[in-house]
């Protein structure tokens, strides 16, 4: 089976770029200085995009940093060879350094192999996923990774191209973050709010199942603060954007509970 094509949304909101591939997103912040990419998706993402840039007209070496929302192997595909050809060392939280070194050694409270059986409507976007290497993440040394939290604390503004808000969202990982673009008037919420869950293929706003996820019960605690930055549109680490507001989306995902 091959993965499907990568689906490349120009503003996706206004200087957000969003690239889907395999059921994951990354984002890519516009700003005078150049473009930030947000999550790294998966190791067979790169070809599209490298296409996405020259879209816009750029090229890899127009992207000035790497910020992570977490550190699973999905979102952490493409991070090595950004550091090895551009030298982009990533920014992580130092709750995720662990994993970001090693990807595929993260927490999670329910047994995995059980949700392909349990959840058969979500096996097309696992195969995807495998198909577009999951099974063949590098992680990134430890000398390689920008502590998040020293560059741009709770709510601080992070010094890179498109000045995303850092926000401390922990339960889906130890150190997971979202970041709002106020001036975009959004919210990149990463595994924090999804509106498509990979392990169950539920859709709407939700957090991820257990297979991927440290701690459910702490996790919902960060969707209320998603919702309080009042965000009028939601960008997922998996699905689509969510355009009827962050507290909205909060809402919906408290009301869906674990899986």
């Amino acid at each position: 089976m091959k993965a499907r094509r990568a689906e490349f949304t120009p503003q996706i909101v206004p200087g957000v770029h969003r690239l889907e591939h395999a059921g994951v997103n990354c984002y890519l912040l516009e700003g005078q200085d150049g473009l930030t990419l947000v999550d790294t998706a998966l190791p067979a993402t790169w070809r599209y995009l490298v296409q996405a840039l020259d879209h816009l007209g750029r090229t890899p070496a127009d992207i000035r940093a790497v910020v992570l929302t977490h550190a699973h192997f999905d979102h952490v595909g493409m991070a090595r060879r950004l550091l090895d050809t551009q030298l982009l060392e990533p920014f992580v939280d130092p709750g995720d350094a662990y994993i970001a070194r090693h990807p595929y050694r993260y927490l999670h409270e329910r047994m995995r192999l059980q949700y392909p059986l349990r959840f058969p409507r979500a096996l097309p976007v696992l195969v995807e996923m495998t198909v577009a290497g999951a099974l063949a993440v590098r992680g990134v040394p430890s000398a390689d990774l920008h502590v998040l939290r020293d560059e741009g604390g709770e709510g601080g503004e992070l010094a890179v191209p498109g000045r995303p808000r850092v926000l401390a969202t922990p339960g889906h990982t130890k150190g997971h973050v979202a970041l709002h673009l106020p001036e975009a008037d959004a919210v990149i919420s990463g595994d924090a709010i999804v509106t498509l869950d990979p392990y169950t293929g539920a859709v709407g706003p939700r957090i991820v199942a257990g297979a991927a996820t440290a701690g459910s019960r702490l996790a919902l605690g960060p969707v209320e603060a998603i919702g309080l930055t009042g965000a009028g549109t939601v960008l997922p680490g998996h699905g689509e954007p969510w355009r009827e507001g962050a507290a909205a989306a909060a809402e919906a995902a408290l009301l869906a509970g674990p899986s």
